[in-house]
Formats: structure tokens, sequence, C-alpha cells
């Protein structure tokens, strides 16, 4: 089993009132509400947490896309792990994501992600949600009916420009470039593991089994949905008879796990489990370090508490 620490980096000086003054804390919440001299203070200890984390153990550092809301404070996850980068040694950097779609040209993702698979020497996972109607269509206007679209084409032309030893021309639907020649390439060949954030659509679904990804249900309504999710992408995985697909759970205590699916029947299924702990959800004051780790005995709880959704799998 591995544990990551996740950390959405929310804004932690809202109103007492909020909640009865302001309708959302995405999309439109007032800027008067932001003061940049706090955020400053905050973007540190941030990133103090993570290094933190690394130090008590974990194995791995996640960090996120959102766009215009208190809860998020990372419009781009690429700056906080080139900054883990060189405070890290041992624990792998996870951007889950970059969301494809909204990046003219996408090589840019391909170049940025290059870069820090280089900068961590290897220890880099990439994470391509297609992004909350939020983030892509209220604060960045794409049109909903040719986002999946544009963000498959995006993914192709990442994926080759990772992959292809020469210089290639890309002549897409919504991205056309004479010269795709990214420099620097990554370390890890022939890229680095890809992640695929969802909230359980079953276009995801069908899209991660295609291509082998791991799928990463982010359940922040709780565990009877993740439970639902789980359950209809395991039929998912059985129907399309995947050998290697990988689950990454998130659930409303902030906890994921990911399941490796080997050629077995799925009454033997063994899984691997990753707890991944996602830090600071309450845009409310955090604790101090000393506090921020949960406890020990709270892992085994919480793992067979996710095994009970698939009970004829065999944990280990």
């Amino acid at each position: 089993m591995k544990l990551s620490w996740f950390h959405l980096m929310p804004y932690r000086f809202l109103p007492e009132d909020f909640k009865e003054k302001y309708r959302s804390v995405w999309v439109d919440v007032p800027s008067a509400l932001y003061d940049a001299e706090k955020t400053h203070g905050l973007y540190h200890e941030f990133l103090d947490e993570l290094e933190f984390a690394e130090q008590c153990g974990f194995d791995g550092l996640c960090v996120n896309e959102h766009h215009q809301n208190a809860y998020g404070l990372m419009p781009s996850p690429n700056l906080m792990a080139a900054a883990l980068s060189r405070r890290t040694q041992r624990a792998v950097i996870t951007v889950l994501g970059n969301s494809i779609a909204l990046y003219n040209p996408p090589v840019r993702i391909a170049e940025e992600f290059a870069m820090l698979d280089v900068m961590t020497g290897g220890r880099f996972i990439a994470g391509f949600p297609v992004g909350t109607s939020m983030d892509t269509n209220f604060a960045y206007g794409e049109v909903p009916a040719t986002l999946r679209d544009k963000y498959r084409e995006g993914h192709d032309l990442i994926i080759k420009a990772w992959t292809h030893p020469e210089p290639f021309s890309f002549n897409g639907k919504y991205t056309q470039l004479r010269y795709v020649n990214i420099w620097p390439r990554p370390l890890q060949k022939p890229h680095p593991p890809v992640w695929i954030p969802g909230g359980g659509s079953i276009e995801t679904w069908d899209w991660v089994l295609d291509h082998d990804y791991c799928y990463c249900y982010l359940s922040y309504f709780g565990f009877i949905r993740g439970a639902k999710v789980l359950q209809g992408f395991g039929s998912a995985v059985r129907s399309a008879a995947s050998s290697r697909t990988r689950i990454v759970l998130a659930s409303s205590s902030s906890w994921r796990w990911q399941r490796r699916m080997p050629p077995q029947s799925a009454s033997t299924m063994p899984m691997r489990i990753t707890f991944i702990i996602n830090a600071c959800m309450s845009t409310k004051a955090l604790p101090m370090h000393r506090d921020i780790v949960p406890r020990p005995h709270c892992v085994p709880v919480l793992c067979r508490r996710w095994v009970t959704v698939l009970p004829n799998c065999a944990a280990n």
C-alpha cells in the first residue's frame, strides 16, 4: 500500500457568513474577498506542508488545476510541481492534472510535463482531466459540445510529441502545427505514467479503458456515491476484459485507493491499494504541522471501508 498527499490549496480567509451571503465559492466569487498579501504566506505554507509530507514518509505529492475559485488557489499546478522538484528527493510528484482542452497549443503541456519529469529525475505522474464545467466552460469559455473531442485530439498530440523521435507535422481539427519537436523530452520511457481524473462519466470510463490508463474517481459526494461509481466502472472493466486497468478512488473522507487487475477471474483479482490523503479541503484555518498527518490506525479502517465495495476481490 502506498500513501500520497493531495493538496487543493484553499483560501483560508473567507468570512464566517460566506455561505449565507454568497451563492458559490467558484466562478463568480467576489474578488473583494481576496487578499494577495495573505495569499503570499499561504503559498509558502502549502509548499511547507507538501515537503513535510515527504519527510513523514508519504510516497507521493499531488497538486491539481482549478480556475476562478477560493477553494483551490492553483490555476497552474505545474508551478507548484516545479517548486517541489527542488525541495524533495524521494516522493513522486503527481500533477492531477492539466486540462488539455484549455491549452493552445497542447504541446505546451507536453513540454512542461517533460521538464517536470526531467527535473524530478523521473519522479513524476502526468494527469489529464477533461475538466469540470466550472473550469472549462464557465471560466475558460470552451464549448461543451466540442470539449471532449478537443481533449482527445490534444491528448494524441501530447503522446506523439513525447514518443515520436523525429520532428513531425500535426494537422488536427483544433490544432495545426508545421513542426512538433519538443525539447526537453521525458526521462521516463516511453513517457510518464498517465492518470485520468474523472467524476463518473461513462465516456471517460470507455476512454480510459481504450488507453489502459489509471482512472482517478474524485468522490467528493460521499462513500455511497463512490461505491456506485466504482461498481459501474468495475462492470465496464470486466466487459472490456482489460487486464491492467488501475483505479484510484477519492472518498469524501479524502482518501483514494488504486487497484490493479491482472488477467484473472473477478473473484480472485488482487488489489494494490494506494491512498491519497487530500490536505486542507476546508477553507477554515489549517492545523499545525504536527496535526496534519492522519493517525496510522485510521488507514486499515478506511481501507476496509472501500474494499467492501467489491467483496469478491481479495485484498493484499
